[in-house]
């Protein structure tokens, strides 16, 4: 049985999780007010340029969620096996990332919001709206992954929080082995 470095992030975020690592019993100090969520108006650095925590966070997570709805739109709408097994996939992926990122950005009282973007809801529109439900869809998972890929290994590089690095180094082969998956879509 084979497993992929992704069924090992997941196994161990949710280990990770259901054991509360970070309690008082940890050597870190809990989280003594509620978490507010990100900013909804993610500033995009220029490249090469740092991008802070908050700004990362709201980004990677907006990438997450609509991921995460873009696939359900295709398991729902796509005549495609190979689109629909491809949609199945990341939406596991993508929530376990989400799950991990939220769990991150709690440490830093940081949420993600529950809503879609409106870049990212326009883009859900028109997938939900095209006649060419499996070309657009192809399209907007290239695109979404390549700035996905950009932001996390820009942030994994340069980033200045060291809670949300680790979260974003981890994302990047997750992120790259979707836009290999992708090609051959």
């Amino acid at each position: 049985m084979r497993t992929s470095r992704c069924d090992i992030f997941l196994v161990c975020s949710a280990l990770l999780f259901a054991s509360g690592c970070g309690g008082s019993s940890g050597g870190t100090r809990p989280v003594t007010q509620a978490p507010i969520p990100a900013p909804r108006s993610a500033v995009r650095a220029p490249t090469g340029a740092a991008v802070s925590p908050a700004a990362y966070f709201t980004e990677a997570a907006a990438i997450d969620l609509f991921e995460v709805r873009a696939a359900e739109l295709a398991m729902q709408m796509s005549a495609n096996a190979r689109v629909k097994e491809f949609a199945t996939m990341i939406a596991s992926a993508h929530k376990g990332t989400a799950a991990q990122l939220s769990f991150a950005g709690r440490r830093l009282n940081l949420l993600p919001s529950a809503t879609l973007t409106p870049k990212y809801q326009a883009m859900l529109d028109q997938l939900q709206a095209t006649p060419d439900f499996d070309a657009t869809f192809r399209r907007q998972q290239m695109v979404v992954h390549q700035q996905a890929l950009s932001l996390h290994s820009g942030y994994a590089a340069r980033g200045s929080s060291p809670t949300l690095r680790p979260v974003a180094s981890a994302m990047v082969p997750i992120v790259e082995r979707h836009l290999r998956l992708l090609r051959y879509l």
